[in-house]
């Protein structure tokens, strides 16, 4: 034989662990048994059935797509029918249709227009789920989101052709792109007393001067506890209500006074701590860390996202340790000679001119960037890329920080953190503040060719570079450049800008036929398999040729002879074959 099969190859399963069953032991959470445990009035209640009905068929909505997060899909079923039931007893404006009439089901009531008699019961007794124009209402369930569950799945929504989208659970609010959104935090209880004692006795002062917040799956009750503590005797305490702007003084959130009024614009945050109610994102912590004197939580159940740990670090001075975390990968990419723009959706507007601000803001820095795609994060994907020194999440503000502990291969950093990378050892002044979507982030506007012309001309000086060359017997730009070394390891880094010889025919001395003749379009070097772009060696190229080494499954075979023979085999239809060239039928 041409090969030793005697054993498999080394990537392949042992074969007396093919068949082999491993029974794993698995416990169910306190929290998740009481989730089953609840009646249809209490998921009724949790997931605001009675609401959505009135603003689906408020809205004319035909086609509803229901997005749950995954711990939620459980109970994803029995909503589609309670919609479907509530949306049985609604007029098409959204008001409440006459409760005998859609029972019995017969005939048209009085004051009831021809229209409405799409509304007559089917084979089972009750009416159809339809709207004036005869249309039936198509609920569809997203089982799977596309990227973070935060946000809302714009593109799982248009596979179905969706008008709308029903997002449960906890969300960023982003702003999206092409579809209406009706957003259903759902509403889960929460003992006043407990959460009174647990103020109290962290402001145990009352001139305190607090901030009364809480994750938006918990924000129904701070009205009601805004209450209760003014009359304890908190005179400077203020509430806040749910905004769709992420750039708010505190996210999404509007700060209320006594009185209900808007006072964000007025206050100086830095004067008030936080009382957060359920632990928040890492995201709202580090966010909130520079902008309020403190920040306070009260842990609440988990069953209402078990992602979110009720561990989660709840002190400005854990957010500072995050935070110097964090600046010790802006410093990792700050020396990556070649950068991943990592897009994390689809759907958050505005998205596609932060991806080209970015890759223009890289090309400035003389550094390389790739875009990829590749749906929800994990380490094993991003380490397929390994010719990637460092990655810039494009996505919402809540989905762009990826965990410290989450074990990725290279740094993974936010557009905020990565204009400050970009900035320059010189340049670069961080003062503590932290932002993770792409948001109030701004990137150049003109093009490539001018941002490098633009940041050359600012590193020398004002003066744009010239191109002496060696004629002029003066030392090439990339020569005359100060050594660059990485600040976490001080070792000298070498290919930190792998394109910065883009830039060296910018100057004076290029001539017409240069400039003209600029692209970006990868071209193949004469004699050569490597890929080029305006004459640099592609850094995804030059890795592929020289590191990348594994040819795929099956490799590890010996192929150093011969394989057999090829012999001509079967030809024809099933009716008659031909065999072999004397042509035998069969």
């Amino acid at each position: 034989m041409a090969n030793d099969l005697s054993a498999p190859p080394a990537l392949s399963t042992p074969a007396e662990h093919l068949f082999e069953r491993v029974e794993l032991e698995v416990t169910t959470p306190k929290d998740e048994d009481q989730a089953h445990s609840r009646s249809d009035d209490d998921l009724r209640n949790v997931y605001e059935i009675a609401r959505t009905a009135r603003e689906i068929r408020a809205g004319k909505r035909r086609r509803i797509a229901l997005q749950f997060p995954d711990f939620m899909l459980r109970d994803a079923p029995w909503v589609v029918e309670a919609l479907k039931s509530e949306l049985r007893t609604l007029n098409d404006d959204g008001t409440p249709r006459n409760a005998d009439a859609a029972r019995a089901g017969a005939g048209t009531p009085a004051g009831q227009d021809e229209g409405d008699r799409a509304t007559q019961p089917t084979a089972d007794g009750e009416p159809p789920a339809v709207g004036k124009d005869g249309q039936r209402e198509r609920i569809y369930i997203l089982a799977d989101t596309s990227y973070s569950s935060c946000c809302v799945d714009e593109i799982a929504a248009e596979h179905v052709a969706a008008d709308v989208v029903v997002h449960y659970g906890r969300a960023c609010l982003s702003p999206t792109s092409r579809l209406q959104v009706v957003y259903v935090f759902t509403k889960h209880p929460l003992e006043d007393n407990d959460a009174l004692e647990a103020f109290q006795s962290t402001f145990c002062d009352k001139q305190s001067k607090v901030v009364l917040m809480a994750d938006v799956t918990y924000h129904d009750h701070v009205a009601r506890l805004a209450t209760r503590i003014r009359d304890r005797g908190y005179a400077h305490l203020l509430s806040t209500a749910i905004s769709h702007n992420p750039l708010g003084r505190i996210p999404n959130r509007l700060i209320l006074d006594r009185e209900g009024a808007d006072i964000s614009a007025d206050v100086d945050l830095k004067e008030y701590a936080v009382f957060h109610i359920s632990a928040p994102p890492a995201a709202l912590l580090l966010a909130l860390s520079s902008r309020v004197k403190s920040l306070h939580v009260m842990p609440t159940s988990t069953l209402v996202d078990p992602s979110v740990s009720i561990s989660t670090p709840s002190t400005t001075e854990t957010a500072g340790r995050i935070l110097g975390r964090r600046y010790a990968r802006l410093l990792s990419v700050a020396t990556a000679g070649t950068i991943g723009i990592l897009v994390n959706t689809l759907s958050v507007a505005n998205y596609l001119p932060s991806v080209d601000g970015i890759r223009r803001r890289i090309a400035a820095a003389g550094k390389k960037s790739y875009t990829v795609v590749v749906g929800k994060l994990n380490p094993a994907k991003l380490a397929n890329f390994a010719e990637i020194d460092g990655w810039v999440v494009v996505g919402c503000w809540e989905s762009s920080l990826a965990e410290d502990d989450a074990g990725f291969y290279r740094p993974v950093i936010t557009p905020f953190e990565l204009d400050i990378a970009l900035a320059g050892d010189d340049a670069r002044v961080w003062d503590g503040s932290w932002w993770g979507g792409i948001e109030g982030v701004t990137w150049p506007e003109n093009g490539k060719e001018d941002v490098v012309t633009e940041q050359l001309a600012k590193e020398n000086g004002g003066v744009e570079p010239e191109d002496h060359g060696q004629d002029g017997g003066e030392v090439d730009d990339e020569e005359s450049e100060p050594p660059e070394f990485d600040w976490r390891t001080g070792k000298l880094v070498s290919r930190s800008r792998p394109m910065r010889m883009i830039s060296t025919n910018h100057g004076k001395g290029a001539s017409s036929n240069e400039m003209g003749t600029r692209s970006d379009v990868l071209a193949l070097r004469p004699k050569s398999d490597l890929a080029t772009v305006n004459g640099v060696v592609s850094p995804g190229a030059e890795f592929l040729r020289s590191q990348r080494t594994w040819q795929g499954l099956g490799t590890d075979f010996d192929n150093s002879e011969l394989s057999t023979a090829i012999e001509e085999g079967r030809s024809g239809v099933a009716r008659g074959y031909t065999v072999g060239e004397n042509g035998e039928r069969t």
